[in-house]
């Protein structure tokens, strides 16, 4: 029979099963498991050795969907190897009438990542689990499998006498043995049969079969006492029930087989939950409403970094926000904490908010936030959603606890959680795959992450925060991605907006034309609907397909324009009916008080906040000409009295800085001041007729007079009055917090073609057949040894003869290697080849090759 006739043999080691996969088969397996890559391993044997290592195990078995994990856990109690039917059967059943199609038709899917990720090799006829992903899933007394199956008969009696074994056996209706391997042998193939099985459950109480019916789906194990009931003592004597510690007997795993009709788990799920609609809503009422969500998130943050102005809360010693502080910026914005921390963290994660690094060291806004405040609503929303999209700071932490039981704080350590982007990408990746308008049922979409990863445990060693209960790590993030979504305006009414699907590069499908409302339920917002209806976007050009960029421009038509005009009432207020354009919002920020928000924002004119315009460096007439320019209606005649009034009285009284002094033209008022009982505290004294000393400060004293009543102005050394603008501090230029990544990245088409051909060049070098070189005393070791001649001799032949030699080589650095080369030209000392290692052109000195071989000619 020729080589072609031949039948492949199979692979003997994960090492040959992978010399035997194609170069995209490769590539597969480094891009599943990014790990292995680095650094990139020099041979197939060294990747083969990688993939089994422990720790490169366990992640790749964290990241498999619940099927496939279950296929690898029902190899990890099957007979090694087993064969495709075996799996099959554990996984559907060996009952033909109970056997699950869904799980014949998704078996092969499961098999084929597992072999992909060299979880598994092996033919169909030898499935071969990776031993440390076996060592991982088999079932122990110290790591019981999810299967709830206990150990075989075999590991189970590997402590018993020979003679309580003998008895087993006897008592079980089987013939002696002479040996202890034969008796384990013929009970368990006893256990295993199904006839017999079946005859010998017949024989027994009805109170022992209910034993063995509680343990039959695990947990196997169970506690008897030193003289058990008859109901244990049957099943103990025929082997039903083996003891494996004093007081502690389990239900062998060929037994409980049985018993479960041959399958490993109770509920295989070869298929994914799908995720279901709760409601569905015009798409235009979720793009509306998201637009609005977008707004109110814009306006928040910018609130957020207005109050942080001139600086805000300290730095905690271990970093982070205190808890009174968390508490006063949430009554600031008027939300509640949790959501006062998600913008708090969504700002720090956009790099528009910092610690200033400053000995008494406080938070407050970037530069980038004056750049970010110049830039239109829907690129400052999209920068903030981005960054939410691959921040690994987790905002639903703040609260909880960690590992060590210390508690988690805004802007403090320990928030970085490497799983969350992909849990957030993966929530509106699920989002998008519903219809237009529809939103999930938050627990279909939970279902569904279950299923694509199962949770081992509470992740991370986190203690969650109050009311988020024993979820693992993933689902919780999966209910802050749903809550944050929906506070950011990526989603509206629960449904993935257009622009959210533009975020996430999900494509935005094209809808008809739609109706009006028929219902009171989905109206557009009064200043969201558009009149008359938007059209249809048009194609993204290609500068915008970028989704940041596309995003915007989708958010872009939806959000309100500013305004350029106020509403002034008689009642002292200014009503804004909408956002106000940047230059107005400002300077009414300065010349009034916000008194409430929502839809239409209500600005309160005070003797305070009039003054606080005056010391900014504005008018009276500066201030009517402005009001009479921004309103709609005419000025009130008490909002016009006002400003004069306290214009009149501005800067009457002057504060400068001796310790501190008061000077005022009018004797009578500085007499009226040092009378008055508030002012004993500021320590005042008489210097001059129109001048009193004070021992408070500029600041204390100028806040002690207004608290009096009186309006004093600050003056300079030179008797001018200073101007005190609200400037804004800011940090130093700041970068926006790093992701922590979750674990290696995933490599690029191009690191992967150089790596599988760096493997396949290594592998070629260290398995290629070769024939000893005369002189040749490596003795079977790694390396050919050939003395300087042989070598050199060897080198000027192949240069003639075009040959391909085997040779050891060690660089500068003492590192030895071996290599196949094609030697080209040998003189002065070096020798010129092409590296078939390297693929390319080399030079080596010939004294550091340890010894050279001729590579043996294949059979034919």
């Amino acid at each position: 029979m020729s080589t072609e006739d031949k039948p492949a043999a199979a692979p003997r080691s994960l090492a040959e099963a992978l010399r035997e996969r194609d170069d995209a088969s490769l590539a597969a397996l480094l891009r599943s498991r990014p790990d292995l890559i680095t650094p990139v391993p020099t041979d197939l044997t060294q990747l083969a050795t990688r993939a089994g290592t422990r720790a490169s195990v366990v992640r790749a078995l964290e990241r498999l969907d619940r099927f496939t994990l279950q296929t690898a856990q029902a190899l990890a109690v099957a007979e090694d190897p087993a064969a495709y039917g075996e799996l099959l059967a554990l996984l559907a059943g060996d009952d033909d009438g109970d056997a699950d199609p869904a799980v014949s038709a998704a078996l092969p899917r499961a098999l084929a990542v597992l072999r992909e990720q060299a979880l598994v090799w092996g033919g169909d006829d030898r499935l071969r689990l990776v031993r440390t992903a076996r060592e991982l899933l088999a079932p122990s007394p110290q790591h019981p499998s999810p299967t709830g199956l206990g150990p075989t008969v075999r590991e189970a009696t590997a402590g018993m006498s020979p003679g309580r074994i003998q008895e087993i056996v006897t008592t079980a209706g089987l013939p002696t043995t002479h040996d202890s391997v034969s008796a384990v042998t013929a009970l368990t193939a006893l256990f295993s049969d199904p006839v017999r099985m079946s005859a010998l459950l017949d024989e027994a109480p009805a109170e022992s079969v209910e034993v063995l019916e509680r343990l039959v789906w695990g947990p196997p194990y169970g506690q008897v006492t030193a003289d058990p009931a008859p109901r244990l003592r049957w099943l103990l004597d025929r082997g039903l029930l083996l003891p494996t510690a004093p007081g502690t007997v389990v239900l062998p795993r060929e037994v409980a087989l049985r018993l479960r009709a041959g399958r490993a788990h109770r509920t295989p799920e070869p298929v994914p939950p799908p995720v279901e609609a709760a409601a569905t809503h015009r798409p235009r009422v979720v793009d509306a409403t998201a637009a609005g969500q977008a707004h109110t998130a814009l306006a928040a943050v910018e609130e957020l970094l207005k109050d942080w102005h001139e600086g805000g809360p300290p730095v905690l010693r271990a970093g982070g926000l205190s808890v009174r502080d968390l508490k006063r910026t949430a009554v600031a914005l008027d939300v509640t904490e949790p959501v006062a921390a998600f913008w708090v963290e969504l700002a720090y994660a956009a790099g528009l908010l910092a610690s200033d690094g400053e000995a008494d060291e406080r938070y407050a806004a970037t530069p980038a936030y004056d750049e970010w405040l110049e830039r239109p609503d829907a690129e400052r929303w999209a920068r903030l959603a981005t960054a939410w999209l691959a921040a690994t700071r987790s905002a639903g932490l703040v609260g909880g606890r960690d590992a060590k039981d210390h508690s988690l704080s805004a802007l403090g350590p320990g928030l970085d959680r490497s799983a969350a982007p992909e849990v957030r990408h993966r929530v509106l990746t699920l989002l998008a795959a519903l219809p237009e308008g529809a939103a999930p049922a938050t627990g279909s979409v939970l279902a569904r992450l279950r299923w694509e990863r199962p949770p081992r445990g509470v992740r991370g060693g986190v203690t969650p925060a109050a009311g988020e209960g024993g979820d693992d790590l993933r689902t919780q993030l999966a209910r802050w991605t749903l809550s944050e979504a929906e506070m950011l305006g990526v989603t509206g009414r629960g449904a993935l907006s257009s622009h959210g699907r533009a975020l996430i590069g999900a494509p935005a499908p094209r809808r008809p034309e739609e109706a009006e409302p028929s219902g009171p339920g989905d109206k557009l917002p009064v200043h969201h609907r558009p009149a008359p209806p938007a059209p249809v976007p048009a194609p993204l050009s290609p500068a915008e397909r970028d989704t940041a960029s596309a995003a915007a421009r989708l958010l872009a038509p939806l959000l309100p324009e500013p305004l350029d005009h106020v509403l002034l009432q008689a009642d002292l207020t200014a009503v804004a009916p909408g956002p106000l354009e940047r230059p107005l919002a400002d300077m009414l920020g300065v010349l009034a008080d916000v008194e409430s928000k929502g839809g239409a924002t209500v600005y309160r004119f005070t003797p305070g906040s009039v003054r606080r315009a005056l010391d900014a460096g504005r008018t009276a007439s500066d201030l009517h000409a402005f009001l009479t320019a921004h309103s709609r209606t005419p000025v009130p005649q008490p909002l016009a009295y006002l400003i004069d009034d306290v214009a009149r009285r501005h800067g009457h009284l002057r504060v400068g800085a001796a310790s501190a002094y008061v000077r005022c033209d009018d004797d009578a008022m500085l007499g009226e001041i040092l009378a008055d009982r508030r002012a004993a505290a500021l320590g005042l004294r008489r210097l001059a007729p129109t001048v009193l000393a004070a021992q408070a400060d500029p600041a204390g004293l100028l806040e002690g007079l207004r608290a009096m009543g009186f309006a004093p102005a600050a003056e300079s050394a030179e008797g001018d009055v200073l101007i005190t603008r609200a400037d804004a501090r800011r940090t130093p230029p700041r970068t926006p917090p790093e992701p922590v990544p979750d674990g290696p990245p995933v490599p690029d088409d191009t690191l992967l073609h150089a790596a599988v051909r760096a493997v396949r060049a290594g592998d070629l070098a260290a398995t290629a057949p070769r024939r000893a070189a005369a002189g040749d005393r490596s003795g079977g070791g790694e390396l050919p040894r050939t003395t300087a001649a042989d070598t050199l001799a060897t080198m000027q032949a192949a240069v003639l003869t075009g040959e391909v030699l085997w040779i050891g080589y060690v660089n500068a650095e003492g590192a030895a290697s071996q290599r196949v080369i094609a030697p080209v030209r040998v003189e002065g000392g070096f020798v010129t080849a092409y590296d078939h290692t390297a693929e390319e052109v080399r030079t080596y000195p010939l004294h550091r090759i340890t010894g050279v071989a001729e590579l043996a000619d294949e059979e034919g």
